[in-house]
């Protein structure tokens, strides 16, 4: 259902956080075997697509989504692949349902915060959907932004483009002091923390670290918080208010 113009004016002027929602590795634990699998399947896409070997096919998925924030975006504009046909094909799997894993008791935690609900996510719409759907939390939030809503004037958009996140929160009705960022990349949170929103990075379900003898180097929460996030967190529970 589209939000008419004169609802979105009026829920500009009720004040409140309005929570942005990233979702992979911030709503589940998307390391765990989904990201895994999209690597993997976005790497076979661009050999198949650009005729290159599997070296050249890493270095320039890794490579676009540090330059443009999303694989896609880079492969639409140099190589012109099918935005449509490349989304379908890497997000589709037999059997999301045994690849998701969240925290126990997610649903009563993202109820529970208080405000507006708005997933923000590089992902393509259907397979945000069935991830939602999967975790039992897609009724909870009042819209999703996906990928494909993030196009503007024919060109692919995506996180942390500045202008983007504008044009969704007008489209929202989202005051930029209002909103509050959850996400797992703090690239995303540090373009957008200048302008004007909170940020949390969310760390509970990034994959550890490894130092240069391949020993695990797991990851301590409330350490290493960088000057553009405002709080860290392992777990939406800590964003949770407290009685």
């Amino acid at each position: 259902m589209k939000t008419t113009r004169t609802q979105r004016r009026r829920r500009v002027k009720e004040r409140g956080p309005v929570w942005l929602f990233d979702l992979d590795n911030t709503l589940h634990h998307a390391s765990h075997e989904i990201f895994p699998a999209i690597n993997k399947a976005m790497t076979q896409y661009i050999i198949d697509t650009l005729n290159v070997d599997l070296d050249e096919a890493n270095r320039l998925r890794v490579g676009y989504t540090v330059r443009y924030g999303a694989t896609l975006l880079g492969l639409v504009r140099h190589h012109g692949v099918d935005p449509a046909d490349f989304l379908r094909v890497v997000h589709t799997f037999a059997d999301l349902k045994s690849m998701v894993r969240a925290e126990r008791g997610l649903a009563r935690m993202v109820r529970a915060l208080p405000g507006r609900k708005i997933v923000l996510t590089n992902a393509p719409t259907l397979y945000a959907h069935a991830v939602l759907a999967e975790l039992g939390i897609g009724r909870l939030f009042e819209r999703v932004i996906a990928i494909e809503d993030m196009q503007h004037r024919g060109t692919w958009r995506a996180k942390p483009d500045a202008g983007m996140l504008r044009r969704a929160m007008r489209s929202a009705g989202v005051r930029m002091s209002d909103a509050i960022l959850v996400e797992d990349t703090h690239g995303h949170l540090k373009r957008y923390k200048r302008l004007g929103i909170r940020t949390v990075w969310i760390v509970g379900h990034l994959p550890n670290r490894r130092d240069a003898s391949g020993q695990v180097s797991l990851r301590r929460p409330g350490t290493g918080k960088p000057h553009y996030v405002d709080q860290r967190v392992r777990s939406l529970r800590s964003l949770l208010p407290r009685n």
